[in-house]
């Protein structure tokens, strides 16, 4: 769990360190999580329709291939759930095949958790809701506990989120994720596919300014949890296209000299004018990069879903052991 302890020594390491940097967990705290969820909605931001067009036309075709080889119902765990909207669409599909449906949605926000629980409670009563307040390797750890009576794991890690990870963090959670996935599970991973910078930086920064609100509200979680001391209006949010790593890179920038305390640390930062916080990466893919991130996490891919725009991609895969 990300308790504050955790983030203490998470925002201690990070904002110490040369370049500074803080982890992308800080975004999802519950102002966070409803943050993300306008994001979703901005006209901007084309990953979540995109995502869910994939799930709304092949959901059937994605949850039959899955379930091809599984020699048991699926049980669902899905790594950073959030509030589980489009996830919907498939588990419909999936109850559809098998009928009664256990779903884990994993998350560290307890708010988007509740909001999954509560809606899926009212709108699909063939899912057995079942969440978990867990970081990813929590989660994972808890499927690899499971035993034969819980079904077949079927672990979604959709939505990008891989795309948070440089490549070889990425091989070591796919890694994870193999182990608790046994012979027959599943995983399904979902990728944001290069494209146009002309589609990709706006998505990030988009004119309402919601993602620059998103963004500081890692400053202000700081301040409410641990007693900092940042002014917001002193720092601006940044996106920009990093070529070398093909991803865009989120930044929280000082706009003056200044000094920073934090009162639960008992530490001061000082930033020069400039100065940049690295808040996020988010990676885009093409296909020969996903084949090589799989294959070296020990994982075969047997199906590829895109929109029809290809803008994103959905893959299946399982352990090749």
């Amino acid at each position: 769990m990300h308790d504050p302890t955790t983030l203490a020594y998470a925002v201690r390491r990070g904002l110490t360190a040369t370049p500074k940097r803080l982890p992308p967990f800080l975004f999802y705290d519950e102002r966070g999580s409803r943050l993300f969820d306008r994001i979703t909605e901005l006209p901007e931001y084309y990953l979540t329709r995109a995502e869910r067009s994939i799930f709304e036309g092949a959901g059937e075709a994605i949850v039959a291939a899955a379930s091809r080889h599984a020699g048991a119902p699926l049980t669902v765990l899905e790594l950073g759930a959030g509030n589980a909207s489009k996830t919907q669409v498939l588990l419909r599909a999936l109850v559809g095949l098998q009928g009664r449906t256990r779903f884990v949605p994993a998350d560290v926000s307890p708010a988007a958790l509740e909001d999954a629980r509560a809606r899926l409670g009212r709108e699909e009563p063939d899912l057995d809701v079942r969440p978990l307040l867990a970081t990813h390797a929590e989660a994972l750890a808890a499927a690899r506990a499971w035993d034969a009576r819980e079904g077949t794991p079927f672990v979604l890690f959709i939505g990008s989120s891989i795309g948070n990870y440089e490549d070889a963090d990425a091989v070591a959670l796919l890694s994870q994720i193999r182990g608790g996935l046994g012979a027959k599970g599943a995983l399904l991973l979902g990728t944001d596919l290069r494209k146009s910078l002309d589609v990709l930086l706006p998505a990030y920064d988009d004119a309402a300014g919601v993602t620059a609100e998103f963004n500081k509200n890692v400053l202000a979680r700081v301040n409410r949890e641990l007693g900092g001391r940042f002014d917001l209006e002193s720092f601006r949010h940044v996106a920009l296209w990093n070529d070398a790593s093909c991803c865009i890179e989120m930044h929280l920038e000082s706009t003056r000299a200044q000094r920073v305390r934090i009162d639960a640390l008992d530490l001061e930062v000082a930033f020069g004018a400039g100065e940049r916080i690295h808040t996020e990466s988010s990676h885009k893919y093409d296909d020969a990069r996903v084949e090589r991130l799989l294959a070296a996490a020990g994982l075969g891919r047997f199906a590829v879903f895109c929109d029809e725009q290809r803008r994103f991609a959905v893959h299946l895969a399982r352990s090749r052991e």
